[in-house]
């Protein structure tokens, strides 16, 4: 599959869209995330900031474009130093999850609808390597492909107002986490002790796109525990350097 023939088109005055083809693949990610940096390398950060998601990206300038075709061109001559085959170094996490009842309250549910024991589901979800593809929908909110294809399961027709912070979800083909409460409607399976987005730090969230994160099955003890350390600022990511 070519990834070097993107849609570009203006998203506002200050703005730039550029979109691929509508899915989720590792692939097409790191393609994006390399062509994010060299554009980050030609643009000093003061001038653009580059967001990605799934299957595009958006290049937000501090200034008002003056001549989009330019900017376009530009941002085109920069496809050519784009290798898919290269090798991109990234965070591996683990992150300790509590899947009990007490905070997985749609476990049942997806074990009905799936056909699956609770202990199965669990399995399943702690077995991948998920690849962080972005944050969004709430500021740290983690966006996770991977997913077993026994563990898809629609959203709630109807949000739940109130789900807690640390919350691990399911929705349709994806695993996220709740970096705060908010109202959502994924299916609920577990709880992280952990903070995922602290605005008060100079680096808010410890996640970038390409990450990878595997869950790690605690016991409510385990969580409880975690959680005091958390609270004291004594907890440290498990983190090791991951390539691929």
């Amino acid at each position: 599959m070519s990834y070097k023939n993107p849609t570009f088109k203006a998203f506002n005055k200050q703005a730039i869209l550029i979109t691929w083809d509508e899915i989720i693949d590792e692939n097409l990610l790191k393609f994006i995330l390399q062509y994010k940096k060299i554009i980050q390398q030609n643009w000093l950060k003061e001038k653009v900031e580059v967001i990605n998601t799934y299957n595009s990206l958006l290049i937000n300038y501090t200034f008002t474009i003056k001549n989009l075709y330019d900017e376009i061109s530009s941002l085109k001559s920069l496809l050519k130093d784009v290798e898919i085959s290269n090798m991109l170094k990234v965070n591996q996490f683990t992150i300790p999850v509590c899947y009990d009842v007490k905070f997985g309250m749609d476990l049942k549910e997806i074990s009905n609808k799936n056909h699956l024991e609770i202990s199965q589901i669990i399995a399943l979800h702690t077995q991948p390597n998920y690849t962080v593809f972005f944050t969004g929908f709430l500021p740290g909110f983690l966006y996770l492909g991977g997913l077993q294809k026994e563990l898809y399961i629609s959203r709630k027709k109807s949000p739940r107002l109130d789900v807690k912070k640390g919350a691990v979800g399911i929705g349709e083909k994806q695993t996220g986490i709740y970096p705060q409460n908010s109202a959502g409607g994924w299916q609920i399976i577990g709880n992280s002790p952990l903070c995922f987005f602290d605005a008060s730090k100079k680096n808010p969230s410890p996640f970038q796109g390409g990450d990878k994160l595997k869950f790690e099955s605690i016991s409510l003890k385990e969580y409880e525990e975690i959680k005091k350390e958390v609270g004291n600022n004594s907890y440290q990511f498990q983190t090791e350097i991951y390539e691929y």
